[in-house]
C-alpha cells in the first residue's frame, strides 16, 4: 500500500451508528468489494480525486468501511475512517427528512401550498406552489441561489426564499433545483418549529438516531476532521476555497452544505431501508417512507439532467428507463438515493436491505463522474448474493 492510498479501519475513532458485521455474514461477497476497493486506489493513483469513502451495510449492520487516500492535498493530510465529507446535495435527503417528520406529525401536509405556512411566499405569483411540486423540483424557480448573506441571519433568510421569481409555471416542468427548494424549505421548517432548521434537524432526527457524524452545520470543533474540497486544475487537485471555509462548514446550506462520514450516511440509508427506524428508534412511519420514496414524476425528463429522474419528495429512484444517474444501472426499480456534485452517492435498496454510501472530496468533470458512480454502484449491486 502507497503513501497515497491508505486505508483507516484499523485506526478509527469515528462514531459508528451501526453494530459491525462482515461482508459473508450479510450475504456479500468480499470479492467484489476488493474489486470495488482495487477501482478507488486506481482513481487515486490516477489523480482523478485526492481521497474517498466507501460504506456498505445491511439488515442494520455495518458490512464494510474502507478510507482512501488524502483528506487535504496542501499540506497532505491523510484521510481516516473519522474525516468528515462534503456531501453536496445528498444534503437535500437529510433536510427533506426533517419536513417528513412534521407530515408525520401533522404540522403540514405534502399538498398544502407553502403560502398557507409563509404567507409572504405568495409574491410574485407563487401562491399555488405546494410542498409537493417543491421537493419533486417543480417550483418552478430553479436557479435561485441565496448567497452566504443569508447563512446567520434567519429574517433575511425568509425574506430572500419569499422574494424569489419564477422561471416558468408551477408544475409544467421537472428541473432539478440546485439550491432554491430547499432553501424554502429550511425556512418552512423554521416557521412551523420555531427553531433554526439546523437546530430542528439535530435535535429531531440526528441525535435520537445517534448519527452524530451527519452535520447539517459542523460545529467549530470537528471542522479539523473536515476534508477539503478540490476541483481539477492543470492536472493539479486544488482546494475550492469558498467550500473549504469554516463559515461555509458551519453555515450547512439545507441544499449542499452538509458532512459526514461514509458509515453515518450508509446508517441513514439503513433507516430509510428499515422504513423510518434504526436500532430500535423510530423517527419517521412506515407509510411515509414509502410514500416519500415513491416515483412522483414518472418518466418526465429533468431538463437540468436531461434524463428521467423518477422523482421522490427526497430522493430520486432507480425507475425502469435505460439510463439513471448514480444509483447503478442494475439497481432494482425500487432502490432510492441522491448524489452530490461530482464527488458522490448514497443509495438504499429496500428489496434486500442493502444501502451504501461513495464519498469522494473532487468535483470531478463529465462524463467521467457519472461513468465512475455507475461502476461503483453496480460493482456493490452485484456483491448481494444472498437474499
Amino acid at each position: 500500500m502507497t503513501d497515497a492510498i491508505r486505508t483507516g479501519a484499523a485506526e478509527s475513532t469515528a462514531s459508528e451508528a451501526l453494530p459491525r458485521s462482515t461482508p459473508e455474514a450479510l450475504g456479500i461477497d468480499p470479492s467484489q468489494l476488493d474489486r470495488l476497493y482495487a477501482l478507488i486506489e486506481s482513481h487515486v493513483r490516477d489523480g482523478r480525486y485526492p481521497g474517498a469513502q466507501v460504506a456498505i451495510a445491511r439488515h442494520g449492520r455495518l458490512a464494510a468501511l474502507r478510507t482512501f487516500g488524502h483528506a487535504k492535498v496542501d499540506p497532505p493530510s491523510a484521510a481516516g475512517d473519522d474525516t468528515l465529507w462534503l456531501l453536496y446535495s445528498q444534503t437535500k435527503v437529510v433536510v427533506a427528512a426533517a419536513i417528513w417528520q412534521l407530515v408525520d406529525r401533522g404540522a403540514l401536509s405534502f399538498a398544502d401550498r407553502i403560502a398557507d405556512h409563509l404567507p409572504e411566499f405568495a409574491g410574485n405569483g407563487k401562491g399555488e406552489i405546494t410542498l409537493h411540486q417543491l421537493l419533486t423540483h417543480q417550483a418552478g424557480f430553479p436557479s435561485a441561489r441565496p448567497g452566504p448573506e443569508v447563512w446567520n441571519d434567519h429574517d433575511l433568510r425568509r425574506r430572500t426564499v419569499c422574494d424569489f421569481t419564477l422561471e416558468w409555471t408551477p408544475g409544467s416542468r421537472v428541473h432539478y433545483h440546485g439550491a432554491a427548494a430547499h432553501w424554502v424549505a429550511a425556512v418552512l421548517i423554521e416557521a412551523l418549529t420555531g427553531r433554526d432548521y439546523r437546530t430542528q434537524i439535530r435535535a429531531s432526527l440526528l441525535d435520537p438516531l445517534g448519527l452524530v457524524d451527519i452535520h447539517v452545520g459542523v460545529p467549530e470543533g470537528a471542522q479539523a476532521r473536515c476534508a477539503d474540497m478540490h476541483e481539477l486544475k492543470d492536472e493539479r487537485q486544488v482546494g475550492i476555497a469558498n467550500n473549504n471555509s469554516s463559515g461555509f462548514r458551519s453555515a450547512g446550506e439545507p441544499g449542499g452544505g452538509g458532512y459526514a462520514t461514509a458509515a453515518a450516511m450508509a446508517a441513514f440509508y439503513q433507516m430509510l431501508a428499515a422504513g423510518g427506524v434504526l436500532n430500535g428508534v423510530r423517527v419517521l412511519s412506515p407509510r411515509i417512507v414509502q410514500h416519500v420514496t415513491r416515483n412522483h414524476t414518472g418518466d418526465r425528463i429533468d431538463e437540468a439532467m436531461g434524463m428521467p429522474m423518477h422523482r421522490g419528495l427526497g430522493p430520486h429512484l432507480r425507475g425502469i428507463t435505460p439510463t439513471v444517474r448514480g444509483i447503478g444501472t442494475v439497481a432494482p426499480p425500487t432502490a432510492f438515493g441522491h448524489g452530490g456534485a461530482g464527488s458522490s452517492y448514497s443509495w438504499a435498496d429496500p428489496e434486500s436491505g442493502l444501502s451504501f454510501t461513495y464519498l469522494s472530496n473532487c468535483r470531478s468533470e463529465e462524463p467521467f463522474h457519472s461513468r465512475r458512480l455507475d461502476r461503483v454502484s453496480n460493482i456493490v449491486h452485484a456483491a448481494l448474493v444472498e437474499p
